[in-house]
């Protein structure tokens, strides 16, 4: 298992400037940076938390331009996901601001969005889900996801829970900016801590409307 030692503050370092400076030519003249201050200690927690949460992948750094007009080449954070099925789990990203940690899922397709409606429409699994939200909320978390601005076709403007049937997708996050404890070993179990407070959601994700 790899060593983790922290995250350091040339992390957040590197992409302030990045922001400033967003061309192949800098990144290539600071790729060391990169690779030693964000790569290297993510891939390294990604590695540590993998026998609790799922293994990790961290994303590639490119953007892909060929649809956008901001021909920018790089994106201005690194993300990562930790998970033991696909597009649903743990996320973490490090840009300028510092850390955001959050989880759940935000890709779906028809027939998931379909699971989904059904578990939340249903008064126990709806019922649980709510609960769970209602709590992570609580605990400071931002809860997100792609919405609707009314009640899906089908179900009563008036349910009860309404808010989470207008979901099309659900994850929650909170932004941590610079903590004292990122650019030190005990950023793992810091994070681990957090993503033990989203677990539930992951969960009943995973149950009830996993792809």
């Amino acid at each position: 298992m790899s060593t983790f030692d922290g995250i350091p503050a040339a992390a957040a370092e590197f992409y302030d400037e990045l922001e400033q400076n967003n061309t192949r030519e800098w990144w290539h003249a600071h790729s060391d940076v990169y690779t030693a201050s964000v790569k290297e200690p993510i891939t390294a927690l990604l590695s540590r938390l993998e026998p609790r949460f799922g293994p990790g992948k961290i994303f590639r750094p490119h953007r892909d331009v060929r649809f956008s007009p901001d021909k920018s080449p790089y994106k201005t954070a690194q993300g990562a996901f930790a998970s033991y099925q696909e597009g649903v789990g743990y996320y973490l990203q490090l840009s300028a601001d510092g850390l955001l940690v959050g989880g759940g899922y935000h890709s779906h397709s028809p027939a998931q969005l379909a699971r989904y409606r059904n578990a939340v429409d249903a008064a126990g699994t709806g019922e649980q889900l709510q609960h769970i939200v209602d709590s992570i909320a609580r605990a400071g978390f931002r809860i997100e996801g792609e919405k609707l601005k009314t009640v899906p076709r089908g179900y009563a403007k008036d349910h009860p829970r309404a808010e989470l049937l207008k979901h099309k997708s659900l994850s929650a996050s909170v932004a941590l900016g610079q903590p004292a404890w990122l650019p030190s070993p005990a950023a793992e179990a810091e994070v681990a801590r957090l993503w033990e407070q989203l677990r539930p959601l992951v969960d009943w994700v995973g149950r009830h409307a996993a792809p």
